[in-house]
């Protein structure tokens, strides 16, 4: 399974982290950046994983920022991208049962580094339930994409 993976700033230690965890786990990684403490834009950086996720190229996606709120919104921008900001398991879990999410987004201030690879395990080996009425509503987010996603 190959990942996309980016961040800013402020989500780069936690990004670093779960690039070797992926790795040590047998995932192909493809990180889109930053590698740097320098200050920078996360939309810069959100986006190239989140076209990789939307093109095929990559299987999912995860990004981090410091809250994972700006570098989520930045990914939910891509057409047919579903990025869920998840600080804990359960919302991981379910976002990927009920909403076949394809990315995942972190906030490297907000969950410390053993919480969030808790959280991409989790995020990574849920499959999506397949359940009649979550492919129904997915179909709706699709429909709206269609509308306003131009």
């Amino acid at each position: 399974m190959k990942i996309s993976v980016a961040c800013d700033h402020g989500g780069l230690a936690l990004k670093n982290a779960v690039v070797d965890w992926l790795k040590q786990n047998g995932y192909k990684v493809t990180d889109y950046g930053t590698d740097s403490p320098a200050s920078c834009d996360y939309p810069d950086y959100a986006v190239k994983a989140a076209e990789a996720v939307a093109e095929g190229v990559c299987d999912f996606g995860i990004v981090v920022c410091t809250t994972g709120i700006g570098i989520s919104i930045a990914a939910n921008k891509v057409k047919g991208v579903r990025c869920a900001l998840c600080s804990e398991p359960l919302s991981a879990k379910m976002t990927r049962l009920h909403n076949d999410a394809n990315m995942l987004a972190l906030g490297g201030g907000i969950v410390g580094v053993n919480l969030g690879l808790e959280i991409v395990k989790t995020f990574l080996e849920t499959p999506f339930s397949e359940e009649e009425k979550h492919v129904r509503r997915i179909g709706k987010i699709a429909e709206i994409e269609k509308k306003y996603m131009k």
